[in-house]
């Protein structure tokens, strides 16, 4: 066998090295040459069209065609030499062609050129006309010959890719039938030496494999398959431990969803009682104080009327951070809506509602012409969209008007074959420290007092929520300096995904 893998080598070799030459031949000289060929021949029909229109109208302008296609027939022919040197016949039609135009230029083009006053036509001496129409005529039957030539060269040399071609194939055919032939001989020893003992090994492997793991793996043969047959007994033995060890887990497991499940039902119990029995108790308290407050302000001090006006913030104050808490515990809970989604219709259901701030505040916002589709609850994205535009509105800089960006592009995710959307949100406000960068995604965590912005704290951390639902993440872009820019991703829709959007017009509202 490496007897004919050496003489196969040698043959492949010298069959590869002969097509290689003749393919080269072709492609990198013939073919180049065919199209200097062209070159050279445009170029002194230009020379002829140049010189016959300067004569005629006098143009200078029309002279500029007859000095380029000069030079331009110079460096083709100067190329076409290249691409044949060797090639005899076909260099004898260049130099046929050369002086040819040598001749045509001295019997016409150069006479009647010198001749011309720029700006002053005059007439043309017929004969002088008809002797250059002659010469460029006779040009022109050489270019024929060339250019057959050259078509020859390339269909013998085609010819000759063919024949060793199929020289290569018969040889070929001839080594594989013997590397056949071989390959019966090889294929007893194989069956005796190797095959059947794999055989038995793979049984004992298959019965493990069904579930009898208690039985030892054992075999005969030679001694690199006893070997595996040992090592494939190592592994029975790890999975019987394995096994074991993850029937514990699993009890663990049952033990613990069990417990999730009743954490579980006592987070909707909580939930229901904190959007019904929750909040009753609280507009009693603020209607009753502000009744109070109606009734009895004129027989109350200052102070009175302030402990009154304490007590009805502190239950409205109350009453919107229960309603907060139960929006953030309702992301991805309430409704698991998974649609094919545009996200430019979430966006422009977010600027919809907040479109009284963006008018007020004379917002610029700045946005792609397309965003993406993805797949998701548009629910949720819109109301990502109306938390990360309505901050930077909150939180404006007050010297200079309002510019919102939103950008888009893909990336890579975490695996090599997941992709991403990468958007970002980029005001030019107050900015946020980057001491401060994880702290603002933390449920009811404020930078600033109640008193210069409003609001709970809860809105970036519903936003972050909204993103690990989806299968994205959020940051804050720390090298961004002048003002906030939010970052997020979206894993991106697979082809065969194919939903509907139509929750989105309900979302909307």
């Amino acid at each position: 066998m490496g007897v004919l893998v050496v003489v196969g080598t040698v043959v492949g070799s010298h069959f590869l090295t002969r097509t290689t030459e003749v393919s080269n031949y072709v492609r990198d000289r013939i073919q180049p040459a065919r199209v200097e060929a062209y070159r050279l021949q445009s170029a002194l029909v230009s020379q002829e069209t140049g010189a016959r229109g300067y004569i005629l109208a006098a143009d200078p302008e029309f002279l500029e065609p007859y000095t380029s296609g000069a030079q331009e027939e110079q460096d083709a022919a100067v190329e076409i030499r290249r691409f044949l040197e060797g090639e005899e016949k076909l260099l004898a039609d260049v130099e046929a062609i050369e002086r040819g135009a040598d001749e045509w230029r001295r019997v016409y083009a150069v006479p009647l050129v010198e001749n011309v006053v720029p700006g002053q036509p005059a007439p043309v001496d017929p004969a002088a006309v008809e002797a250059g129409r002659i010469a460029f005529d006779q040009l022109r039957s050489r270019f024929e010959v060339l250019n057959s030539d050259l078509a020859d060269a390339r269909l013998d040399g085609v010819a000759q890719l063919e024949d060793i071609r199929s020289m290569r194939d018969r040889v070929l055919a001839a080594m594989i039938a013997i590397f056949l032939l071989s390959g019966v001989c090889l294929t007893v020893l194989v069956q005796i030496i190797v095959v059947r003992p794999l055989s038995r090994l793979g049984s004992e492997t298959r019965r493990v494999a069904a579930g009898d793991f208690e039985k030892p793996i054992r075999t005969r043969g030679p001694a690199d398959i006893r070997g595996l047959a040992a090592d494939v007994e190592s592994m029975r033995e790890h999975i019987v431990d394995e096994l074991q060890i993850s029937r514990e887990r699993h009890a663990q497991l049952e033990s613990q969803a069990v417990d999730l499940r009743r954490s579980n039902a006592e987070l909707e119990q909580f939930a229901y009682v904190a959007s019904h029995d929750l909040q009753e108790p609280l507009r009693k308290v603020a209607s009753f104080c502000q009744l109070l407050e109606k009734r009895y302000g004129d027989k109350l001090d200052e102070r009175g009327t302030q402990y009154i006006a304490f007590a009805v913030d502190g239950a409205k104050r109350m009453q919107i951070l229960i309603n907060d808490l139960l929006t953030f515990s309702r992301v991805g809970r309430v409704s698991d809506a998974h649609v094919r989604i545009e996200l430019d219709r979430t966006l422009d259901a977010a600027l919809t509602n907040l479109s009284e701030a963006v008018d007020e505040s004379e917002v610029r916002i700045e946005r792609p012409d397309t965003l993406p589709e993805v797949v998701g609850d548009p629910t949720l994205l819109i109301m990502l969209w109306q938390n990360l535009v309505g901050n930077a509105i909150k939180f404006r800089h007050p010297d200079r008007p309002v510019v919102i960006s939103i950008e888009c592009e893909q990336a890579d995710g975490d695996d090599e074959t997941d992709a991403v959307w990468q958007f970002s949100v980029t005001d030019n406000g107050i900015g946020i420290g980057e001491e401060f960068a994880e702290k603002v995604f933390v449920i009811f965590q404020r930078l600033h007092g109640r008193d210069i912005y409003s609001g709970t704290g809860i809105g970036l951390a519903v936003c972050r929520k909204i993103v690990e639902y989806h299968g994205g993440e959020i940051w804050i872009d720390q090298a961004h300096r002048d003002g906030t820019r939010f970052c997020f991703t979206i894993p991106v829709v697979a082809e065969e995904e194919t939903t509907s959007d139509a929750a989105l017009e309900g979302a909307s509202t």
